[in-house]
């Protein structure tokens, strides 16, 4: 029997058809990379039938789903065209370049997305995200501003005082992020973020560097209960480090002192529900002593949350997708001490090939998730391995081995001539 309790049109449900020939709830996924691959494979352990989609072939979650196709998502008629075509149930971006404007119309059309339009919107939106956090959610940021040319980044560096943080309005795992010790990095750092962001934009945002102690996900689920009521669960903080921009590696659990971790439960709570929808958000947070500050948020499972493979009996993906399957969750789990760390390309090439998996799986408590990246290039994140330890810090050790083994025997053939490329 089937609830017609819902929320931004998810429906609170207890039974779930056949997917292909019965009447399984379709998820069309916009995005296919290796979270999307991760959603896809549990929606379909829950029964759902699943469409991946992404702008090239034989991406990951691609090799999984009932059906996928190849479209450039950033174009509103083809994104119109897929999802009439389609006809799903729920609409789950997984990347930034979607055209979102045209999600926003498809939604007021009937459409449910994930964890809503205006939501997904304003979460790849740094401005529209900022003032939320600031005017509506109320939570701490760093000083920031807005400006659309280099001249005015200047001005607004010397404001807000050197180091300062360059970032582009639309982007994730570091991209078109630059941190600025200099006026005369000025220049550069502005191209960066107005150029290599997720979609090239003239307008960029310039924060304050914090000299933070620890930088966080608090991984944040809003859900059905199983009386079918939506409420917020807050899990472990999940640490995480980048040498450069880019996330390399994550943990769960990380410790903090009880009002440190009752603030950033807070801060993450006031964000997602203001935020509103179900589904898995990644809040991302710094804290500075004893006080926490909001930074980002993703409407999706987050990468650093790539850890809970190992940390969590339900991972953010097993989560996300009962939540927007609008089945019931109780929560959260205990927390198993684990890491994980990226395995990166070196070079650019096809087809990679993966060795030393025997070193890397030496260890108990060890596994190896490799992408299926139809093609290679420095720093691409093609594989991670997730570790499980007597302590963070172990687990840690053991995850950094095992994918430097793997990273250290990686093969390609000669560069492909496709134009192939994902984050």
């Amino acid at each position: 029997m089937r609830s017609e309790r819902r929320i931004a049109g998810v429906a609170f449900r207890d039974r779930i058809g056949t997917p292909l020939v019965g009447d399984a709830p379709k998820v069309l996924l916009l995005g296919s990379g290796e979270l999307g691959r991760e959603i896809a494979i549990e929606a379909m352990r829950l029964g759902a039938e699943v469409i991946a989609a992404d702008r090239y072939a034989n991406a990951p979650a691609m090799h999984v789903a009932h059906r996928h196709r190849v479209v450039p998502m950033t174009d509103p008629a083809a994104l119109r065209a897929l999802v009439r075509r389609e006809d799903p149930d729920v609409i789950v971006p997984e990347i930034e370049q979607i055209a979102t404007d045209e999600l926003v119309r498809l939604e007021a059309e009937g459409w449910t997305v994930i964890p809503g339009a205006e939501s997904t919107r304003t979460t790849m939106d740094r401005e529209r995200l900022r003032r939320l956090a600031s005017e509506k959610a109320h939570v701490r940021t760093s000083r920031f501003a807005f400006v659309e040319s280099a001249s005015a980044a200047r001005i607004a560096a010397r404001d807000l005082g050197l180091p300062c943080v360059f970032k582009s309005m639309m982007s994730s795992s570091g991209h078109g992020m630059t941190v600025v010790r200099d006026l005369g990095a000025v220049d550069a750092a502005y191209r960066e973020a107005s150029e290599h962001g997720r979609v090239a934009n003239p307008r960029v945002m310039l924060e304050e560097f914090l000299p933070f102690d620890h930088e966080v996900t608090m991984l944040t689920l809003r859900h059905f209960n199983p009386e079918g009521r939506v409420v917020t669960t807050v899990f472990d903080p999940v640490g995480h480090a980048r040498p450069s921009t880019l996330y390399h590696e994550s943990w769960q659990p990380q410790a903090f002192p009880p009002d440190v971790r009752r603030s950033l439960e807070a801060t993450a709570s006031a964000v997602t529900d203001e935020l509103g929808g179900v589904g898995m958000f990644g809040v991302e947070c710094f804290v500075q002593g004893g006080t926490t500050y909001f930074s980002e948020v993703s409407p999706r499972p987050h990468d650093t949350g790539l850890v809970t493979l190992a940390s969590q009996w339900n991972s953010e993906f097993a989560l996300h997708a009962r939540a927007i399957l609008g089945l019931p969750y109780t929560g959260p789990e205990p927390t198993v001490p684990a890491a994980a760390h990226v395995i990166l390309g070196s070079t650019a090439g096809w087809a990679p090939s993966f060795g030393g998996l025997s070193k890397a799986l030496a260890s108990s408590g060890v596994r190896v998730f490799l992408f299926g990246k139809p093609e290679s290039y420095p720093d691409r994140r093609l594989g991670v391995a997730v570790a499980r330890g007597r302590t963070v810090e172990e687990a840690r050790t053991f995850a950094e081995t095992a994918a430097h083994a793997v990273e250290e025997a990686i093969e390609t053939r000669s560069p492909a001539t496709s134009s192939a490329t994902s984050s």
